[in-house]
């Protein structure tokens, strides 16, 4: 099952939207606090984000380029501007799709269905794709994905640079110096930011039933290991 987010504040047609999504075995998350659609999205992790173009606050281009600065997760907008220009410019601020309003339900969830296919289904393998694997685990960097047999997780970009130079190195130890450089170039960072991330990518490993792998030496920086039970074993 995947998750839908939709950032839509129109209340009737966001209640229809999760409506038809539900019917189609997918989970679909209203957000409500058009403020904080950023933060929520981080929250819910969806699959593919559906977005209007006029919203309070900030319109959907806004958040369609916060979005983008974490992840490549779809992002299909749907707008009573149908004008050129405007479907230009969700394209150009890093949407996948757009559809109109008014528009046929079944549409909207063929839409959502083809970009699932296509990042996380069917014709999601990329000839010559990146990965880092580590006993069964595999990062896909340009996904910004964890995967573990059948299981996905969704990650940052902060948090797919910091697993990928863990990954790489395992389980040899990286130096605090050398992943504030990967993440931050040479900018000054606290250590409760570093601490920050580190928290979120064990909570990211936890999620996968992945318990204990990301340890702290401290001092010195962090490694991590997977070592499976023995139920795990291959």
């Amino acid at each position: 099952m995947y998750n839908i987010m939709i950032v839509e504040d129109d209340p009737k047609l966001a209640g229809l939207l999760q409506s038809h999504i539900r019917r189609y075995g997918n989970e679909a998350i209203i957000v409500n606090d058009f403020d904080h659609v950023l933060e929520r999205f981080q929250e819910i992790r969806p699959h593919v984000v559906l977005l209007d173009v006029n919203l309070p606050s900030f319109d959907g281009y806004y958040w369609c380029r916060q979005i983008r600065s974490l992840s490549t997760c779809p992002i299909i907008f749907i707008s009573a501007r149908s004008g050129t220009m405007d479907q230009l410019r969700a394209l150009e601020n890093g949407a996948d799709d757009y559809i109109t309003k008014p528009f046929h339900y079944d549409i909207v969830i063929a839409k959502i269905h083809s970009q699932l296919r296509r990042v996380y289904g069917d014709y999601a393998a990329v000839s010559g794709e990146r990965t880092v694997e580590k006993e069964g685990l595999v990062l896909y960097p340009e996904r910004m994905e964890l995967q573990l047999g059948e299981q996905t997780v969704a990650l940052t970009k902060k948090e797919t640079i910091l697993l990928e130079t863990l990954l790489g190195r395992s389980p040899r130890l990286v130096s605090r110096e050398t992943i504030l450089e990967k993440l931050w170039d040479d900018a000054f960072v606290d250590d409760n930011t570093l601490s920050v991330n580190i928290t979120r990518v064990r909570k990211r490993l936890a999620e996968m039933g992945i318990e204990d792998a990301l340890e702290t030496v401290r001092g010195s920086g962090y490694r991590i290991n997977i070592v499976w039970k023995t139920e795990h074993s291959k």
